[in-house]
């Protein structure tokens, strides 16, 4: 008797034994749809598209309306045709409206288990799979964001946005070309508001251009699938511009150094943005640029931004959850690591503090974007982001 034979009943002198083995497993299929379930949630095993969808439906307390008989039929490929009938059929299959935590609940709860994971820690180090996503992430913003903008060329700039100044340099040498030095025009002289308006539209899509192309660097990004790879950068592309932008930020004239054009809160006023974004925007440059972070905390920074589980409509939410929670402990570690005290002494909660500043800012640069006239239709893809 050979080993195969023991593992296959049909094979002569093969004698057949009950084991555990034997027992049929649970069917791992969703009860609401039948795709593949990963686990029990609110009380019913299901998949992480039905979780979200009954979750988000009962917090949002939406009511839907069937357009045909409240009889539709909910699987894998069809669930997303009806979500009257489809969040009748999770309820009719079991799941519990009780067992939903608020927002505020599982941002608490993924608070502390942060907080937990922080304490467990060691200082002083960083584990080799830290060193291995740091290494990734500026890899990838070396080879995508062009901090001299060189190839912006193409884009027009502002008419007469900053203007160069050649009577404080010193006289060049034989072979060396004059090299005429940024200086910003005067308050009284401004550009005209709809090159204003095209220089933001373009400096923007050049921007959202850069961060797409960071994200696909990502391998853990390529991994999700597509939705979830659309949905992370709508809800996560404008703060991680407003990060990218602070690298090129002078704090000393308040500017942002694109290259050779430089842009000012008073350029942003003259195209329509109110003071309620623009003060706190500002403000927020400033108080970024003083914490002098390193290259590594900056891309940090923005994969903590880019891997938000709280983005809408993603499926892979938990997955989304764990790659945030790595991040953030590294750049805790990170911190602790290249900022003995008293130099990084509060200098994470700072930057937690900062993030949940420029979500606000986020929100209100979308509003303000939306209802200036013609800036969000100038390019196609801003417009996307925006929407």
């Amino acid at each position: 008797m050979s080993l195969s034979s023991l593992s296959d009943p049909d094979s002569p002198g093969a004698q057949r034994c009950p084991s555990v083995t034997d027992v049929p497993e649970e069917p791992k299929v969703c009860a609401v749809c039948g795709d593949r379930a990963t686990g029990y949630h609110f009380h019913v095993m299901s998949c992480e598209g039905c979780k979200g969808f009954f979750r988000r439906s009962i917090l949002k307390a939406v009511h839907f309306t069937c357009p045909f008989t409240r009889s539709c039929p909910i699987t894998k490929a069809k669930r997303r045709q009806c979500q009257a009938c489809r969040l009748q059929k999770c309820l009719d299959v079991g799941m519990r409206k009780d067992m939903i935590m608020s927002e505020e609940a599982v941002g608490r709860r993924r608070a502390l288990r942060l907080q937990r994971r922080l304490a467990r820690a060691q200082r002083g180090g960083l584990t080799e799979e830290q060193q291995e996503l740091i290494s990734i992430l500026i890899a990838a913003r070396k080879r995508t964001f062009d901090s001299s903008f060189s190839q912006f060329q193409h884009y027009r700039p502002a008419v007469r946005l900053c203007i160069p100044d050649l009577h404080t340099q010193s006289p060049p040498g034989p072979s060396a070309p004059l090299a005429p030095q940024l200086n910003c025009l005067d308050e009284d002289v401004l550009p005209d508001v709809f090159s204003v308006l095209l220089y933001i539209a373009h400096n923007c899509t050049f921007m959202i251009q850069q961060v797409i192309k960071f994200a696909k660097e990502i391998p853990a990004f390529r991994g999700l699938p597509i939705d979830d790879q659309i949905s992370l950068l709508k809800g996560a592309t404008l703060g991680i511009c407003q990060i990218q932008s602070n690298t090129v930020f002078n704090e000393e004239t308040n500017a942002w150094e694109c290259g050779q054009h430089c842009f000012t809160i008073e350029d942003g006023a003259l195209a329509g943005f109110q003071q309620i974004y623009l003060e706190p925007l500002l403000k927020f440059h400033v108080s970024l640029k003083k914490l002098r972070l390193h290259e590594a905390e900056y891309v940090l920074l923005l994969a903590m931004l880019l891997f938000s589980p709280d983005h809408a409509s993603v499926t892979q939410r938990d997955f989304i959850d764990q790659l945030q929670e790595k991040v953030a402990l590294t750049l805790k570690s990170y911190i602790d690591h290249q900022h003995p005290m008293p130099e990084g002494r509060f200098l994470y909660a700072k930057l937690l503090l900062l993030l949940t500043e420029l979500q606000t800012l986020k929100v209100e640069n979308t509003r303000q974007i939306l209802h200036i006239q013609q800036l969000s239709s100038m390019t196609p893809l801003l417009s996307e982001i925006v929407s």
